[in-house]
């Protein structure tokens, strides 16, 4: 179970075109069906569109744009999203919301004996924790970091056991 987030801008951004498109075309069509000025003259959107050469900068940069969104649009769609569920050991339909794991990660970092501040980030294959101390001496509070995150991922149980790495910094130096 690897549920992705929905590509929503991307598509609000497609329908939010098509569907001005569809609407000025619905008024056009309605104001020259009940005998009034269209807003959208056909004719004159048409002779410009004739009168118009390649090698003009207008079409060229028209149509450049129009590339352009064609292939961010493309891109958006085939890129994977951001995975909001992580899969866990055992059944293959559990799975942890990644929001949750990162919080609770983050809470077995900083809640080791020390440490003031703790940072983390995930990826599939690695947790890097970063914490600050306000202690002089460092010296195991890495190691005892490590060991509370690696437990708490032991409680896990994630599908792919990431590799945790700790960085200490103390806040104030020598007193």
């Amino acid at each position: 179970m690897k549920r992705r987030t929905r590509r929503s801008v991307p598509a609000s951004l497609t329908a939010g075109v098509l569907l001005a498109g569809c609407v000025l075309a619905a008024v056009a069509a309605i104001q020259r069906l009940t005998g009034h000025q269209p807003w959208l003259d056909y004719r004159a959107v048409a002779t410009a569109v004739h009168d118009a050469r390649w090698t003009d900068l207008v079409p060229a940069l028209v149509s450049a744009a129009v590339a352009l969104l064609g292939l961010v649009l493309l891109w958006a769609a085939l890129l994977p999203g951001k995975r909001r569920i992580l899969p866990l050991t055992g059944d293959p339909d559990s799975g942890a919301d990644t929001v949750g794991y990162r919080s609770a990660l983050r809470a077995a970092a900083a809640g080791v004996d020390g440490v003031e501040r703790a940072r983390l980030s995930t990826g599939p294959r690695k947790v890097k924790v970063r914490v600050k101390t306000a202690r002089t001496r460092t010296d195991g509070l890495a190691d005892a970091v490590r060991t509370a995150v690696e437990s708490r991922l032991d409680h896990i149980a994630p599908a792919r056991r990431p590799a945790v790495s700790v960085r200490v910094r103390a806040t104030r130096e020598g007193s």
